[in-house]
Parts: structure tokens; C-alpha cells; sequence
């Protein structure tokens, strides 16, 4: 049978993902199970040209608004978070990278629609020596989220001079990231956790590869940055943290969904009155609703400021702060959201047959991730009140 979903001309990023919502759902227990999407999850995304959605416009991407990503990683997720994750991952990591490059160097990863690109998380132990025409790289990464749907993947890593001292460059340590053929990583399947296990975020190495310059972007760097869209001036970590954001509130979206259907049917044998007509769970419904909703406008709006400022060349740190707080809040309180969930679902949340257990491994999972850590609400904090402060991760 055939599974492709063709993507119907005109019809905008999110409205592709809700229309793929059906096909993931049900492929969602077999993801969690393989620990890697399906080949049919994988030719939809495909087919609705979901990994393009950042990238250039002249380099056949889409490079679509920021609250439109945030909308299409939610609708993704409603359906199964690993999905999204993937999407938002490789999106991200894909267009910022070429935002860097030369287009005949991004031509050698991006073939059509059927491409992707992942990597690890940074750290401090991995060397890349300078030498004529690029770099010899040798480390180890983590948290290589989709790298098994991929061709080609990354890693990132300070760079050195052949005598181990810091390279400079730009009147800073020079700090790029490698992208090679994954056929010439050492990849460890040791991805065995909790939640968002179909994102496959395997570990991999390599030792002593030469990449080329070409193929070695600053993705942040203002002085390399050959695209001039909005979205390559909010950078990285703001990108990644609203279509993160955007996976949080969809799974939050869905439990809440899933709890509200289960209140108007259920009785729990401890308690007087159905579900329905408990005041106390009317109460808790509402209040969840406003919880979420209000999260998601806070989202919406400082992704919107934020683009609108980069738009105009007026981006400043206040709004990349606002988004930073808006970000980290909605992840939280929609972790917050799927957890009074679950409680509330009682014994049946527990039940593998049950729409709740998955979900909510993902939802914590997800809550667990860097872009969702209070610390950054704790700077954005200090940023108001005028106390000494590191600005980061904006």
C-alpha cells in the first residue's frame, strides 16, 4: 500500500504537519518501539517537505516564519514527540549551517527534499587541529538526535593549531561545527532512555578526520553568515529552543486533550460523582487550559517580536531575552500540564494500551532537555532587575 503523503500545493508548514497528525499517531507505538522512525513516518516527512522548512530560499528551502515552525513542531508532536523533535532538530541544524556555507558546498548535502542533518550535543574534549585546507577531528558526541535518518551528520568543537594552542580567529577562539558523511563515523547504539526514544540519539566518533573548509561553518558568527533572512540573525539557540518549545506544548496539548475525553466518561470508584460532574476536575481542566493557552500566546508573541526585530535589523538582547523566558516557561508549564494529567488519569494513565504512558515519558523527557532549564529563566531574571549577569543561550 502506498504511504506517501504528497504535499498539496500552497498549503502552508503547519497545515502539512496536522495533515500527517493521522499516520504518525498511528505509528507512534512502533516508533517508540524500533526506537527510530518508520519508513513510512519518514517518506511523509519527506513527502510534505518537512526538512527544508528553515533553509535558504536560495537554496531550495522554504525559510518560513518562526511562529509557523513553533506551529508545525506542535502539530507534529501532538501526534508522537520523537517525530517532531527530529523535525526540529534537523531543520535547525540544516539551515543554520548553510546560512554559513557556500551554496555549492550546501549542494552536497542538501539533495532535494530527502535530506536531514544531525549531531550532538557540544562539550569541551574533542580537538580540531588546523591544518591546510580544514581540520583533523577527533572526539566522541552525544545525543546525535535522527542521525539514523540522515546522510549527513555534524559535531562541534573548538579548533586548535598543530602546537595545541586555541586557534583565533575574528579575535576569538575559533568555534565551528564539522559536517561529514555519517559512513565515516563510528556510530554506538546506546540510546536506551525514558522518553523520546524514537528520536534514535545515538553516540558516534571519529578520529583524526579531515574535514574541509567547505565544509566547516561558524553558524553563529556574524562575519561568516552568507544569508541575510531573519531567521539567520536569531540564531542557533533560538531557533532551537521555540521549535523545542513547540514540541513540548504539543505533547502538553495532547495530554490535556486525551485527560478532558477521559473526564467525560470515566468514574473513579473512589470518588462520589463521575469524573464530569466533579467540580474539583472542572476546576483543574479549566485552569490547565488557561495554562497551556496562555504559555502558548507568550510563545507566539516573543517569536513574532523577535522576527519582526531581525526583519528590521533592530534585533536587540531585551527581546532575545523575552523569547528566551517565553521558551523555557511554556516547556515547563507544559510538562507542569501533562504531569496534573497523568495523576488525574489515575490507574488507567499507567496502561500501555492507554494513550497516556508514552506521552508522558516524552513530556518529562522533553522537560529534562537544556533549553528548558530554569536557569535561563534565573538570567532573564537577573537581566530585569539590573544584577550582574552572563547573557546566554540567547
Amino acid at each position: 500500500m502506498d504511504t506517501h503523503v504528497l504535499a498539496a500545493p500552497g498549503t502552508t508548514a503547519p497545515e502539512r504537519a496536522r495533515s500527517l497528525q493521522g499516520l504518525i499517531d498511528a505509528n507512534g507505538p512502533e516508533i517508540d518501539r524500533r526506537r527510530e522512525l518508520t519508513s513510512q513516518v519518514l517518506d511523509a516527512l519527506f513527502d510534505q517537505d518537512m526538512m527544508r522548512l528553515l533553509l535558504p530560499r536560495g537554496l531550495g528551502g522554504q525559510e518560513i516564519h518562526l511562529v509557523a515552525f513553533c506551529k508545525t513542531t506542535e502539530a507534529l508532536a501532538w501526534a508522537d514527540a520523537s517525530t517532531a523533535w527530529f523535525v526540529n532538530q534537523s531543520n535547525v541544524s540544516l539551515a543554520t549551517s548553510a546560512a554559513a556555507m557556500a551554496p555549492e558546498a550546501v549542494a552536497a548535502i542538501v539533495g532535494g527534499p530527502r535530506t536531514g542533518l544531525a549531531w550532538g550535543a557540544k562539550h569541551g574534549n574533542s580537538k580540531a587541529i588546523r591544518v591546510e585546507g580544514g581540520y583533523r577531528l577527533t572526539g566522541t558526541w552525544s545525543f546525535g538526535s535522527g542521525s539514523r535518518h540522515t546522510t549527513w551528520i555534524g559535531a562541534h568543537s573548538n579548533v586548535q593549531n598543530p602546537d595545541g594552542t586555541p586557534h583565533m580567529r575574528y579575535g576569538r577562539p575559533d568555534d565551528r561545527t564539522f559536517l561529514f558523511l555519517k559512513e565515516k563515523a563510528r556510530v554506538t547504539d546506546d540510546w536506551h532512555v525514558l522518553g523520546l526514544r524514537g528520536t534514535g540519539s545515538d553516540t558516534y566518533s571519529v578520529a583524526d578526520l579531515f574535514v574541509p573548509d567547505e565544509h566547516a561553518p561558524a553558524r553563529d558568527a556574524q562575519e561568516e553568515r552568507r544569508e541575510n533572512g531573519p531567521l539567520y540573525a536569531i540564531m542557533s539557540n533560538l531557533l532551537y529552543a521555540t521549535g523545542f518549545c513547540g514540541v513540548a506544548l504539543g505533547v502538553g496539548r495532547r495530554m490535556l486533550e486525551t485527560y478532558t475525553q477521559l473526564a467525560r466518561g470515566k468514574h473513579n470508584r473512589a470518588a462520589v460523582s463521575p469524573m464530569a460532574g466533579n467540580q474539583a476536575i472542572q476546576r483543574e481542566i479549566g485552569l490547565l487550559e488557561a495554562r497551556l493557552s496562555a504559555a502558548r500566546a507568550f510563545v507566539h508573541e516573543a517569536a513574532d517580536q523577535v522576527y519582526e526585530a531581525a526583519s528590521k535589523g533592530t534585533l536587540d538582547v531585551d527581546q532575545r531575552l523575552r523569547l528566551r523566558l517565553a521558551t523555557t516557561h511554556a516547556m515547563n508549564e507544559a510538562a507542569e500540564v501533562a504531569v496534573t494529567c497523568y495523576r488525574g488519569a489515575g490507574t488507567t494513565a499507567i496502561m500501555d494500551s492507554a494513550p497516556f504512558e508514552r506521552r508522558f515519558r516524552d513530556a518529562m523527557s522533553v522537560s529534562q532537555h537544556l533549553q528548558g532549564m530554569s536557569a535561563h529563566i534565573e538570567m532573564v531574571g537577573r537581566h530585569i532587575i539590573g544584577c550582574d549577569n552572563v547573557v546566554q543561550w540567547v
